[in-house]
Parts: C-alpha cells; sequence; structure tokens
C-alpha cells in the first residue's frame, strides 16, 4: 500500500504539537516534491497492483482537488488498482463542501476519514477545532447524499469536560449517522501543548482514567449492539468495512510512506522515516536525494513489534507465524511470558491465536509490553 503524509493544518489542535501553516507557494512546491518522491521510490513495492492508497499525515483536505489530482495520477503512472482498491482521505468537517465531495468521489477517492472528535461543541473548543458540531453532522450527511458509502469519523473520549451522559449522545448520533467505521481514542495530554498548561494551571481537570475505562467498556458494548464489530481496540466497523489500510498495519505488511516524516515498511525488519521539516524535505527532494533515515529491526524488536500490533487485534497473534519468523531461543522465553499471563487471565489461545479478552483491552498496551523481550 502507499500511505501519502500531507504536512498541512489550519491550526495547532490543543491535544497535539503537529502544525504546519498552509501556504499556496509552499503548497505546490510540496506537491511537486511529493510527485518526485513517488518516482524515487518506485522498487520499494514489488507488487504494483495498489490494495489500499491513503491520503492522511495533516489535512490533506486543505490541498485543492487539482493538486490531489497530480499526486493521484503520478501514482497511477507506476501503479494499478485493484478492483476493490480502498482510497482513503482524511478530512476536516469544515472542508467538505458538496462541491468538492463530488470532486472527491469524480477524483475516485471512495472512504473517507473524517476528523469529527466530538458533536458537543465545548469538546470542540477545548481542542481548538476549527468546526463546530453541526458542521461535523452536515459534512457527514453531505458526503451520504454524494454517494459516499464508506465513512469513517475519529471520536475521542475521556474529555475532562464532558461527563458520560455526553459520550453516550455521542455514540447514539454516530450510530443515527450510518456510519460505517468508527476509530476512538482516550484524550491523552501530550508535552508542551496548550491543555497540558490549562491542566497544570488548573484551568480544567485532568482526564480521568476510571472515567476512560467506563466509556471504553460502554462504548465496545453499544456499538456491538448497534451492529458494530470491535475488530482493533481503538476501531470498530460495520462488517466489511474494516480499514485496509489499518489492517495492514497491524498484519506488518510491507508499505510505502511519501512526505514529510511519513514512516514506511519493508514487510520484514527495516524500516525508515522521513525529514519532518518540510523545507529541508523539498529542498533534497529538489537535488535527488531521498531526505529519510532507516533502521533494521533486532530479532527482539521485531518480535516485539508483532506481539503490539498482533494483540491489538480482535483476531490476535497467529502462533503459527510467530514460530516460523522467530528463532527458538527467543519463543522458548517468550513462552514463559505468555503462560504467566495466561493464568492471569490476561491471555487466551484460540485457535492457535493469541488474545487479550476484550474484558481487558483497556489495559492492552501494557499486557503486551509485559512480554516484550529487552536483547537478544
Amino acid at each position: 500500500m502507499i500511505y501519502i503524509h500531507i504536512p498541512f493544518c489550519r491550526q495547532k489542535c490543543s491535544y497535539c504539537n503537529f502544525h504546519f501553516s498552509v501556504n499556496q507557494n509552499l503548497r505546490g512546491e510540496m506537491v511537486a516534491a511529493l510527485r518526485r518522491e513517488i518516482t524515487m521510490r518506485l522498487n520499494e513495492l514489488s507488487e504494483k497492483t495498489l490494495q489500499s492508497l491513503y491520503f492522511g499525515g495533516g489535512t490533506p483536505s486543505l490541498l485543492s482537488i487539482y493538486e490531489l489530482e497530480e499526486i493521484f495520477n503520478e501514482i497511477q503512472k507506476y501503479y494499478s488498482f485493484s478492483e476493490n482498491i480502498e482510497i482513503t482521505l482524511e478530512a476536516n468537517p469544515d472542508d467538505l463542501s458538496r462541491e468538492f465531495l463530488l470532486e472527491l468521489k469524480s477524483l475516485g477517492i471512495n472512504r473517507l476519514s473524517i476528523g469529527t472528535q466530538s458533536f458537543y461543541d465545548e469538546d470542540l473548543k477545548l481542542m481548538n477545532r476549527a468546526h463546530n458540531s453541526t458542521e461535523a453532522e452536515t459534512s457527514i450527511k453531505l458526503a451520504q447524499d454524494v454517494g459516499f458509502e464508506n465513512i469513517s469519523i475519529d471520536l475521542i473520549y475521556g474529555s475532562p469536560i464532558s461527563d458520560f451522559s455526553i459520550w453516550q449522545k455521542n455514540l447514539q448520533k454516530t450510530v443515527d449517522l450510518q456510519i460505517q467505521h468508527i476509530s476512538a481514542y482516550a484524550l491523552t495530554i501530550e508535552p508542551k501543548t496548550a491543555l497540558e498548561n490549562w491542566i497544570s494551571k488548573r484551568k480544567i481537570p485532568s482526564p480521568n482514567e476510571s472515567l476512560q475505562n467506563e466509556e471504553f467498556y460502554f462504548m465496545s458494548a453499544f456499538l456491538k449492539e448497534n451492529g458494530f464489530e470491535h475488530y482493533e481496540i481503538s476501531n470498530f466497523s460495520k462488517p466489511e468495512f474494516y480499514s485496509k489500510h489499518n489492517i495492514s498495519y497491524w498484519q506488518s505488511k510491507p508499505y510505502v510512506g511519501i512526505g514529510p516524516s511519513a514512516h514506511s515498511f519493508d514487510g520484514n525488519k527495516k524500516r525508515s522515516w522521513n525529514i519532518a521539516n518540510n523545507a529541508i524535505y523539498i529542498k533534497e527532494i529538489s537535488e535527488g536525494k531521498l531526505p529519510s533515515e532507516s533502521e533494521t529491526l533486532s530479532e527482539t524488536d521485531a518480535l516485539n513489534e508483532f506481539l503490539m500490533t498482533g494483540l491489538r487485534t480482535s483476531l490476535g497473534v497467529n502462533l503459527e507465524l510467530l514460530h516460523s519468523k522467530f528463532s527458538n531461543d527467543i519463543i522458548e522465553e517468550l513462552t514463559k511470558s505468555i503462560e504467566t499471563k495466561i493464568l492471569r487471565n490476561e491471555l487466551v489461545i484460540e485457535n492457535n491465536f493469541l488474545k487479550i479478552p476484550q474484558e481487558k483491552w483497556f489495559f492492552a498496551d501494557g499486557i503486551a509490553a509485559d512480554l516484550f523481550i529487552l536483547n537478544d
């Protein structure tokens, strides 16, 4: 698959540090650089028929349809699209006019990931979002009206200024809107952000982990009752609407990330990532140089990643694949930790897949981390 990282945001969100100003000249230079990088990295994907193409990163919906088309056409020079390719565009609700949506559909975009975050205005103000709850709902209905049948939205739970009843209303609104896919994340406090500053000055309380836990399990039960499958810790889908893009990550399939700060993986042990600085990225690409670094994972690092990604999913870790990918010595060491976790009811084995029971999913990252092997 190919992931196109578009490093533009309209504003800096209060819960993250990511922000690049939108400048018309810079946009044109960036699109040209993205096209060049696609050409420079043709040999990294042996499979030339794409199953997934994802426009993400900052806010791709800030690009014009013509700029998106330039990138699209560059990819199609070298790759063919599978019959059932998933082509996703991340978008802000306030960018999605009827005209733009029709243009996106005409271009070939068949899946939208809309950064809704919440249908509660006070939450959106806290996160410094440019849209309000009405715009969030309107954008989804507009997308449906013009024919988009695969829509995902992001939701944030555990806000320190809302309560459980508001979260219930958020979920009910999502179900009422007949969304196909939901990615939901607990609000976290990143360093050097406005949100951290407000909490340190006691303008707002810290997120309550106990409430986040309660909201997580309510969400899981509620969405299952309404026809969703909880197929990964943070992801819910109607049947047959799993994200192909996300699944590729979790199954350690190869992918190429194009653009500043984009990451790539060869499907084995080599990871690479582009520099995050826009100006340096553009300059080096224009000089025919790839502004990237890479690393070859050790066997233990590869194992730890394999466990972390697999244990986040409802399918779990394929034990047959685990034994085929890693040495007997490392498997023997891991087996001891697995047996301990099984005794504590933190892991189960079903049909030769190692899984975390869903009642323990809120703590999944910690359970997986306990299995990590720290040295070769």
